[in-house]
């Protein structure tokens, strides 16, 4: 190998690893520059500061927000007006299933049936008696024996459709003493009424309610308004007659309604609202929610009351009495109370949004 050919691979190494020595040195910057970067990018990010629209006074949520916002987001509050409502008492209750009644309406017209058949045969025997009672007076055209035992067919079918009746009797009593006197009627008669075929149908259904003993007796033709436990959607109900029956879980009088609809369901409970209207003329005084006021969550009606020029704070309320436009409240608010009629939907997200934060931050 000549001189020439020495230097040349001397030359090829030496290159080589100037090459070796730039890669490793640009590697080294990027790993450093990366981590210098991200301290940098974290440090700014520490610096920003995220104003915090929702605070925490004695465990309630506070929401501030200024006053360009609430123009600019069209936040509005409404004084609340004062009213009043007939007192009312608040009770629970349970949807019945008519399996029962249905089965004993079933063998109550079987019996009324079979009474009719054994009548029938009854006229007809009695018929056949006079008419061989006269063969017989008319120089014994017929024996005695014929006779006899003519009427004692008829004594026979008097014993049957009497034990019908007694039967079909005895079963309307078992339905009055579940069902009571109105329910007993309608299911008595071989014609079903309109109310007993929807019930049939499930196209109504039938309630049992509780309610306190200091309650006075229900109107004819009166009505109260039901829910389903946790349910919102409120609904009208008729009221039918006593029930006989007591609830095993709640003390009061109980008394059966309907109510037309397809959505309760047998075994389902309900609440109640009622006048009290032992005290006809007793009334309470409270607030009008307006519609416009009511957020929903979790299932519950609330409110955001104004505390504050810029402050709002959110409270549940009952939905329980309905009117025109909104709802009669009694409770921890009173009139002139702002609350927000325009905009609490956002307030509400907003409310939330700052729960989430502050959950991801723990």
């Amino acid at each position: 190998m000549g001189m020439e050919e020495k230097m040349n691979r001397k030359l090829a190494i030496i290159i080589g690893l100037q090459a070796f020595l730039i890669v490793i040195l640009f590697w080294v910057l990027v790993f450093y520059g990366k981590d210098e970067y991200e301290a940098s990018t974290q440090e700014s990010e520490d610096k920003i500061v995220v104003p915090n629209h929702v605070s925490n006074k004695a465990g309630t949520a506070v929401i501030t927000v200024s006053a360009a916002t609430q123009a600019q987001s069209e936040i509005k509050t409404s004084p609340l007006k004062a009213s009043s409502h007939p007192a009312t008492v608040s009770s629970y209750g349970n949807v019945v299933g008519i399996d029962n009644l249905i089965e004993l309406r079933t063998r109550y017209l079987a019996a009324k049936a079979e009474a009719e058949v054994l009548r029938t045969t009854l006229i007809h025997n009695k018929n056949e008696y006079n008419r061989l009672h006269e063969l017989n007076l008319d120089d014994k055209n017929v024996s005695d024996k014929v006779v006899a035992t003519a009427l004692a067919d008829i004594k026979a079918d008097e014993a049957k459709v009497s034990a019908a009746e007694s039967n079909a009797k005895n079963i309307a009593d078992s339905m009055r003493q579940a069902w009571g006197e109105a329910l007993t009627k309608l299911a008595t008669d071989k014609n079903a009424s309109v109310l007993l075929q929807n019930l049939i149908d499930y196209q109504e259904a039938l309630i049992q309610i509780t309610l306190p003993f200091d309650i006075a007796e229900p109107a004819a033709n009166s009505s109260i308004t039901i829910a389903p436990i946790a349910a919102t959607r409120s609904i009208n109900a008729l009221y039918i007659s006593r029930a006989p029956i007591g609830n095993s879980t709640i003390q009061g009088k109980t008394y059966f309604y309907h109510a037309k609809t397809t959505d309760l369901r047998a075994g389902m409970q309900v609440k109640i609202s009622q006048a009290e209207s032992a005290e006809p003329k007793r009334s309470v005084s409270g607030v009008i929610i307006p519609n416009t006021a009511v957020v929903w969550y979790g299932g519950k009606p609330w409110v955001y009351r104004k505390i504050g020029d810029d402050q709002f704070s959110r409270l549940p309320i009952s939905a329980d009495i309905e009117i025109d436009n909104g709802w009669f409240y009694k409770g921890n608010l009173k009139p002139n109370d702002a609350v927000v009629t325009s905009g609490a939907q956002l307030l509400l997200s907003e409310e939330f949004k700052s729960q989430i934060t502050n959950e991801n931050q723990d």
